[in-house]
This record gives structure tokens, sequence and C-alpha cells, in this order.
């Protein structure tokens, strides 16, 4: 399992992922699942990877081999984010669908999907974000809900709902973004460090400037998350009492 967001604001895009891997309670690693594509001036794309590892690296892996073989399409002959979004969508069905042939290694059980989110933006066009679902379609985000969430998502959303919207500052976003992950870290421990963080400010067109890669004993990640479990704490204590509620009732 992995939890991977990005939250598109009016400022730009912010990514944020985490890096562990399980294949089994005794094999537990990192591979990074934020990929970086980038033409200064021309066109800057971030693409964030969730499920079955095998296959995500496999569409990594095409994605690079039809730039190094100028294919027809690649990421830099699309003229939108949306077509690049497609594109990475057939992909991924090519790859899945190797392991539904007969005779191929479908075992029972056997889960081969993979979900992405890609964001960026081609020279010419404003900012895009999509999810892209194995199905090979994909979404965008809403005005209300600015973010897209991959993976084991469910811990770490209340904390996007409570803060994020289209004109929060890039840098609160980040900070959002990361605890949103160490959130779901402290719930489940199939997501873990390191964690990627990424900040695309629109129309620079330029490979991202603002990146931090945060090691599980970072003095800033520690920092964060000793001071946000303090604040919970103290915010938890100064809610209304019940009493007044029982006194009601009586």
């Amino acid at each position: 399992m992995t939890y991977c967001l990005a939250i598109r604001l009016e400022e730009g895009l912010v990514f944020c992922s985490d890096s562990r891997t399980n294949a089994g309670a005794d094999r537990v690693s990192t591979y990074s699942k934020m990929h970086r594509f980038a033409v200064p001036y021309d066109r800057s794309l971030v693409l964030l990877t969730a499920g079955n590892l095998a296959t995500s690296q496999a569409v990594i892996a095409q994605i690079q081999r039809d730039l190094e073989q100028d294919a027809e399409k690649t990421i830099l002959t699309a003229s939108y984010v949306s077509d690049i979004a497609d594109y990475i969508g057939e992909l991924s069905r090519a790859e899945q669908a190797k392991y539904k042939q007969p005779g191929g290694p479908n075992a029972e059980g056997f889960n081969a999907t993979a979900t992405f989110i890609l964001g960026g933006q081609i020279k010419g066009n404003a900012p895009e974000l999509y999810m892209i679902y194995p199905e090979g379609n994909h979404i965008t985000v809403s005005e209300q809900h600015p973010y897209l969430q991959i993976g084991e998502t469910k811990y770490g959303k209340p904390i996007l709902d409570r803060i994020i919207r289209g004109d929060t500052p890039p840098e609160t976003a980040m900070r959002c973004a990361l605890l949103s992950i160490d959130s779901t870290m402290r719930s489940n421990a199939t997501v873990g460090p390191p964690l990627e963080c990424l900040f695309y400010r629109s129309d620079s067109l330029l490979p991202h400037e603002h990146y931090c890669k945060l090691e599980e004993s970072h003095p800033y990640l520690m920092e964060i998350r000793q001071g946000w479990d303090a604040n919970i704490r103290e915010a938890f204590d100064r809610l209304p009492s019940l009493a007044s509620v029982f006194e009601a009732d009586e």
C-alpha cells in the first residue's frame, strides 16, 4: 500500500507521496512514487503512482522507452496534460492485460491494477491535475475539494477537508500534505518514509524548484509531528464539557 496526494492551488500544484513498498511482512522496502518529467520552458509534469508496483514500474519504463524511440505518441507530443493522462491510461491497461491472457500469470486473488495522479503544465495552457483509474479513464479536481488522493486515503483526508482551499498559500498546503501523510503513517504501517513533497509554480515551466525529501528521523518531520500531536490534545481539552448535556437530561 502507499499514499499519494496532489493539490491544485491558485498559485500552482502541490504533490506529496510516501515511499514504502510491501511484499509481505518480511519484505518492506522503499521506492519513490514520485516521477518527474520536464522540458524547460515547454512542459513540466509529475506522475504519482499507487497500486501494483510491477505495473507502475512497467508504465514508467514504457514512457521512457517511447521517448528514447521517438514513438508517435509520447509525453512530449501531447498538446494537453489530459492527452498525456489518456496515454498513461492506455499504457496501464496494456500492462494489466498481460495478466488476463489465457495461460498468463493470473493466479487467483492476483491484482495487477495501478492508479496514478498526473499533474503539470504545457506551454500555452493552464496547469492541470488528473487521477487516472486502472480502467484508463480519469477525473480532475473540483472547486470544493481541490485535491486528489490515491492509495491509503482515508486517514489523511480529514485534515485536507479542513485546511485546503484554492487560495491556500503553497507553503501551508505543503505542510498540510505532509501532515496528511504523517497521520496516515500513524494509523497504517504500510505507508512510510521517506516522504517527498514538491510545489510547481504556475507558468514557471521549469524543473521543480521547491522539492524536499524527508526521512523518518528528519528534524522537521519530527517537529511538525510532535507539534501536531500537542496541539490536537490541547484543542481537545478545550472542547466544551459533556457535563451540561447530562445536567439538561436530568
